[in-house]
């Protein structure tokens, strides 16, 4: 693609160097990855600013670089003079977002060609995004889905690496999408690729909120910054589209506050345009009504009964009957991690979930002590991620112990922490009376083992934290651990 024609849809603020116009070979933003004719976009990135690298671009072939205005260092282009670039320097306000745009047009626009619909909040993403690839392809509907779990082409499985893939291994998928014959594409999105600009360029048909509580706080700062990130995709959304929020998070409307989109709410507590009330519930699902017709569903606790409401709301909002909406409904079955229950030859409960969240993990609890009956204990395994947000340490362990009667609290993903260390910050939001209920097993292993051990016929284990991952992080390597792998050894 020409230069000129891949470079109209941005806003340059300044344009110099040698051949005004060029060919591009691709677009790049590592330059480790450039070769000659290649677009390098100079990205300041968490770990590294891409700005740094701009003369390695340029020795390696680059023909042109986007930079931002301001930004560029002298020291950057080392011996090459202005007056003999061989290559065009293009200026603009955001390279991040430039390099949104870009993509979007180097693979033809492809979310245009898509009906692609965006999930965001703390909690549910993944379940909502998934159950909504799983209901169309029902509906006979060729769809893509990109998760935190896994990237989906229509059947096709690519491994996800990401919650949200960077501009141009998006771009990319949605173009795979497209020459498959897919018409809809349904994406989680984090807030982190809100901010990075990843999704720029991209055209929603429609946004869901589900959630907000604390997470990601190492990343974003503050609370009020993980809400705006939020906010920021509603935003964006034009008039065409829809945005449907949980009203039932105090967040919820803050959302649509200066969005453009058609504006649709769904709860299970106030009128709302798609409201959902459980009627019945056990281990083995739930019946419940949503628009006052009810349904029996695979699924288990409040938050689901949100999770399927979401799905619900915007499989009518894009054109579904009601009916035939609830009838699909009633064969979906929960996304792996998600509450997966497991049932021991001995009589006892596992229960595995991805909770990682003080809120995620009191939903849990909660949805677990009002379903169980008898005298059973409850067990949980518990961790916190090294690396991350320090301040939800306490507040999950607190979580654990007040709603369970024994708790066994270890590693997750340590990345560049001590374990010891993190389960010592967990530790301090517990009083010495909750101490008692209290063990600690750095090693996951030993600390699942431990807890199918100690569980007799009618109790209940919770592991939590690690859901659908089949890998625990330690310092920069992924060592292979799945905690349903664990269980189920046990039994």
């Amino acid at each position: 693609m020409k230069l000129s024609e891949l470079i109209k849809n941005i806003k340059v603020i300044a344009q110099s160097g040698g051949i005004t116009d060029v060919e591009i070979n691709s677009i790049q933003f590592d330059s480790r990855k450039i070769t000659p004719g290649d677009l390098f976009v100079a990205v300041r990135g968490t770990a590294s600013d891409g700005h740094d690298f701009i003369s390695m671009a340029i020795e390696k072939g680059a023909v042109a670089i986007i930079v931002e205005s301001g930004k560029l260092k002298t020291e950057s282009l080392e011996n090459f003079q202005v007056s003999t670039f061989s290559f065009q320097l293009i200026e603009v306000e955001d390279s991040a977002k430039a390099l949104g745009l870009l993509a979007s047009a180097w693979y033809g626009f492809p979310s245009c060609e898509l009906t692609l619909v965006g999930v965001t909040g703390t909690n549910g993403k993944t379940t909502v995004a998934t159950l909504l690839y799983e209901m169309f392809r029902k509906f006979g509907h060729k769809v893509g889905l990109l998760s935190t779990v896994c990237n989906y082409i229509d059947g096709r499985a690519v491994e996800a690496t990401h919650t949200t893939p960077d501009p141009l291994e998006l771009n990319r998928l949605l173009a795979e999408m497209v020459d498959a014959g897919c018409e809809y594409a349904f994406m989680e999105v984090s807030s982190h690729s809100i901010v990075q600009q990843r999704i720029a360029g991209l055209t929603f048909d429609g946004g869901i909120f589900t959630n907000i509580t604390r997470d990601h706080i190492d990343y974003h700062g503050t609370f009020d910054h993980y809400l705006a990130a939020k906010k920021a995709f509603f935003d964006t959304l034009s008039s065409d589209a829809f945005a449907l929020t949980n009203i039932d998070d105090k967040n919820g409307l803050v959302m649509l506050q200066n969005s453009k989109a058609e504006k649709k709410t769904y709860s299970t507590r106030t009128l709302a345009d798609f409201k959902g009330k459980i009627l019945e519930e056990s281990f083995e699902g739930m019946m419940l009504s949503i628009n006052g017709k009810e349904v029996a569903v695979s699924f288990i606790g409040r938050f689901n009964v949100y999770n399927l409401l979401a799905v619900f709301g915007t499989a009518v909002l894009l054109g579904k009957d009601e009916l035939d909406v609830l009838r699909v409904i009633s064969t979906l079955h929960s996304v792996s991690g998600r509450f997966e229950t497991l049932q021991s030859p001995t009589g006892y409960t596992a229960i595995v979930d991805y909770a990682h969240t003080p809120d995620a993990l009191k939903n849990v609890l909660s949805t677990i002590n009002e379903i169980r009956e008898g005298a059973g204990k409850l067990i949980t395994v518990v961790g916190c991620g090294g690396n991350r947000d320090k301040g939800k340490r306490p507040m999950m362990a607190h979580e654990a112990v007040v709603a369970s009667e024994q708790v066994i609290i270890t590693s997750d993903n340590p990345r560049h922490e001590d374990p010891q260390a993190i389960i010592n910050d967990m530790l301090t939001g517990l009083s010495a009376e909750e101490m008692r209920k209290v063990i600690v097993i750095v090693d996951r292993h030993q600390a699942i083992k431990t807890a199918c051990t100690m569980a007799q016929r009618g109790d209940i284990i919770l592991v939590a934290g690690k859901g659908h991952e089949n890998y625990q992080i330690i310092g920069d390597v992924k060592h292979h651990f799945d905690d349903k792998e664990e269980i189920k050894a046990c039994f």
